[in-house]
């Protein structure tokens, strides 16, 4: 079975959010935007759909969540260094985002950031012979 992943956020500002993305260095993809919503591509199997609050309201019976004081999730990104981790994140908090916590296990380290939406991310890099 093959499964990809389209995690559905939702956003104040499309244009910004867009930029945001595009300044980590991920695409939207065209073909899946609106004037409601966008599509990230984080790779091959891996998408964020950005979607108007008000759309938003639309897919679910419940309250958005306040990202200011509730965490509705923390999305990881996993990557291939240690490099990799600090390089997205500081592109993150150049864009506009909030830096957070940082994680070093010696196998595995972590950084997060609040994207423009209050949205919780964490980008990690783990020792693929911890791993194994």
């Amino acid at each position: 079975m093959s499964v990809k992943i389209f995690v559905n956020l939702p956003i104040a500002d499309q244009a910004k959010s867009i930029a945001f993305f595009e300044a980590l260095g991920f695409k939207h993809n065209p073909k899946f935007t609106s004037e409601d919503s966008t599509c990230i591509v984080f790779g091959d199997d891996v998408y964020a759909m950005l979607i108007s609050h008000d759309f938003f309201k639309t897919t679910s019976k419940r309250e958005v969540a306040d990202t200011a004081t509730t965490a509705e999730a923390v999305l990881a990104l996993g990557v291939d260094s240690r490099d990799e981790v600090d390089s997205l994140v500081d592109k993150a908090v150049a864009a506009g985002g909030r830096e957070g916590e940082t994680q070093d296990h010696g196998f595995m380290y972590g950084r997060g950031f609040t994207d423009l939406d209050g949205h919780q991310w964490e980008v990690f890099w783990m020792d693929p012979a911890a791993a194994a």
